[in-house]
């Protein structure tokens, strides 16, 4: 199950948006990053999964770009009123869940929202921590938002592999090596991870 949610508003930056989804994929691995458009597959109950994913992360992400707080529906809407809204939803499981919620923000000038701009339920969002990712050094930008991520979640993209124990010798990797000696010889073992035949 990915560690990391995404939460962010389809029609907010959307390039540098996937700019931090890439980064984070190609650095810990896309199995680790949820995103709602390529971590749900087609068919599936879209709403069941995002809110469970919101629930059980580890970390979301609040990735907020300068139209992100006052984005509107066609009837003139802001849609962070609307109950229905899925960036309000998904903010407000994570946050109902005890689940460390980081805001993001994307370009070199958004601000935070302050907490009187936001809906009740996600007003905490204004009170936590921030990071940056600003599109000048963009590149340099991201692999600093990757080395945040690393130290927030150490063991992120390092799986959940069993510890080796030094009793247990099927834990170990096994070189064969051959080598060629004239009059002919036998074969011994040299290490637990080496074996050398004579030939």
């Amino acid at each position: 199950m990915p560690r990391v949610f995404l939460s962010f508003r389809k029609a907010d930056s959307r390039w540098m948006r996937d700019r931090v989804y890439q980064a984070l994929a190609d650095r810990f691995g896309a199995g680790e990053v949820f995103k709602s458009g390529e971590s749900i597959p087609a068919g599936a109950d879209f709403a069941g999964i995002l809110l469970r994913q919101a629930a059980d992360c580890e970390l979301m992400l609040v990735l907020i770009g300068p139209g992100w707080l006052d984005a509107r529906g066609e009837d003139g809407t802001r849609l962070l009123d609307r109950a229905h809204d899925w960036v309000r939803a998904e903010i407000t499981t994570a946050l109902a869940a005890g689940n460390r919620v980081v805001p993001v923000l994307l370009g070199d000038a958004t601000m935070l929202p302050e907490a009187a701009a936001l809906p009740s339920e996600i007003a905490g969002l204004a009170r936590l921590q921030f990071l940056r990712v600003p599109e000048t050094h963009l590149e340099d930008e991201l692999d600093r938002l990757c080395a945040a991520m690393a130290a927030l979640l150490p063991d992120l993209g390092h799986g959940a592999a069993s510890p080796k124990t030094a009793e247990d010798p099927s834990s170990e990797p096994t070189v064969t090596m051959t080598a060629r000696v004239s009059g002919g010889g036998s074969a011994y073992q040299a290490a637990r991870d080496q074996t050398i035949r004579l030939t």
